[in-house]
């Protein structure tokens, strides 16, 4: 049995077991990832960029409804900070609510002039951010969810690089919606923490990079088993888009740049960090080169396992850090 401490609106709103999401992984998460996660008793979401063709998108929509067996799923559709000419975020959205999906992860920007698309198609929105201010925001616009991820993720933290703890904190005063805490999670009693400081759940990206359903090289994932939580490196704030990555020779190729050369932009820096590096390293197993997301919880990230295994040892762990706190209770 499930214990009842893991209700709360995050497993009402998705119908799952734990209150654990597995955020969507660009060029990763894909149907195959999604159904790892249903059949766990978590949801995950399919990364729309990671298909950017709408009919290989709604082929695997199509591939993960199959594979769920009736579980949740989403998309994530992470948008620009800025709108751009030619965008295709709204022809996205109204995909995605054309295939029946029911969950949608947003990032990146306000997603308030996409809502009433989604809203029409009774989908639930739960919107990511790095700090509460932009929580209170999405908040304010009629998001449904919001989850913060703290300084310690991988991927982008923002500019603010506020902490998770910090940032459940705030989001316990300030927020009045459901709201998930990410950043550095990847041990089960950080799940009980996050539910104690108010949080509805956690939001979990790089302690899942190792699960054997994800489709990476098995040199990737080992790299990281072999990393710790010293081995990741923030760039890429001279152009306002702060990144933690792997620690690597590109990162810090990256890194150099920022400190040898004021104003740089994001034209020279384009070589070294286009998407389509880092996705070549999921491909071989290189991971020297290529701007590799990765958070501080790799040091959480000890073995290559079935997803259902590491989200069981999350449980089971935060089992241990509920019983801790129960005899205080009683006492």
């Amino acid at each position: 049995m499930t214990d009842p401490v893991f209700d709360t609106p995050v497993t009402r709103a998705f119908g799952t077991r734990l209150p654990i999401v597995a955020g969507g992984l660009m060029w990763l998460s894909d149907a195959d990832y999604v159904a790892a996660c249903a059949h766990a008793g978590i949801i995950g979401f399919i990364t729309a960029a990671s298909f950017p063709d709408p009919d290989d998108l709604c082929a695997q929509i199509a591939r993960a409804r199959d594979l769920c067996d009736g579980r949740a799923f989403g998309v994530n559709v992470s948008m620009l900070p800025k709108l751009v000419e030619g965008e295709t975020v709204a022809e996205t959205f109204r995909l995605i609510a054309g295939e029946g999906v029911r969950f949608v992860e947003t990032s990146g920007r306000n997603p308030e002039p996409y809502l009433p698309i989604l809203r029409d198609a009774g989908i639930t929105v739960l919107h990511k951010v790095p700090s509460v201010r932009f929580a209170q925001k999405a908040q304010s616009v009629g998001v449904d969810m919001v989850s913060i991820v703290g300084a310690e993720c991988g991927g982008h933290p923002g500019l603010d690089l506020i902490g998770t703890v910090v940032n459940e904190a705030l989001a316990e005063r300030r927020l009045s919606i459901p709201f998930l805490i990410g950043g550095g999670i990847g041990a089960g009693s950080q799940i009980i923490g996050a539910l104690a400081a108010g949080a509805a759940g956690v939001v979990i990206g790089t302690r899942f990079l190792v699960a054997e359903e994800l489709g990476a090289h098995i040199g990737y994932k080992q790299a990281l088993v072999d990393a710790s939580e010293r081995d990741t490196l923030l760039t890429m704030a001279s152009v306002r888009n702060t990144i933690r990555t792997l620690a690597n020779d590109t990162a810090r190729e990256v890194a150099t740049l920022e400190r040898d050369e004021p104003g740089i932009g994001i034209d020279r820096l384009m070589p070294l960090v286009a998407g389509r590096i880092g996705r070549d390293a999921y491909r071989s197993g290189d991971v020297s080169r290529g701007m590799l997301s990765a958070g501080q919880s790799l040091g959480l990230t000890d073995r290559i396992a079935p997803l259902a295994g590491i989200v069981a040892e999350l449980e089971a762990e935060a089992m241990v850090a509920l019983a801790r706190l129960r005899p205080a209770r009683a006492s």
